[in-house]
């Protein structure tokens, strides 16, 4: 059986606006087996008709899922915020602004496991011919 070489998922996220205020925005997931270490998510804001796109490491949502984890431009934290209701908070941070992102937890933890499928955890450095790469690296200097 050949291995998927993308994972994909559109999600249903919230913008965290203030205490109790947040605006509903779609998120899309993506990992490849081409950037091994690296998710994809595009965010879809629909007053701003645009998008934001942010890129992170697996590892972080993945060790985000169960406490908080990450520093810097990105952290990631669990929380149950309600009866039956698990989600992941997203804190991100650049120069130009930051947002907080709430996601349902369970929702990560599938797209999580896609990815898995895609590049088992621990599988990351095989994706790369070493070769080819530092070719590259010193065809360009």
């Amino acid at each position: 059986m050949e291995r998927a070489v993308t994972a994909e998922m559109d999600l249903p996220v919230r913008l965290v606006r203030r205490y109790a205020e947040s605006v509903p925005v779609r998120m899309k997931l993506r990992y490849t087996a081409h950037d091994p270490y690296a998710l994809h998510a595009t965010f879809h804001v629909e007053e701003f008709s645009g998008t934001v796109e942010w890129a992170f490491s697996r590892d972080l949502l993945a060790e985000g899922l169960t406490r908080r984890a990450g520093e810097g431009d990105v952290r990631v934290w669990p929380a149950a915020v309600g009866p039956g209701r698990d989600v992941l908070y997203i804190a991100l941070g650049s120069p130009v602004g930051s947002a907080l992102v709430e996601a349902s937890l369970p929702d990560l933890e599938t797209f999580l496991r896609r990815t898995h499928s895609v590049v088992p955890p621990g599988a990351e450095s095989q994706q790369f011919d070493m070769d080819a790469e530092l070719a590259h690296l010193l065809a360009g200097s």
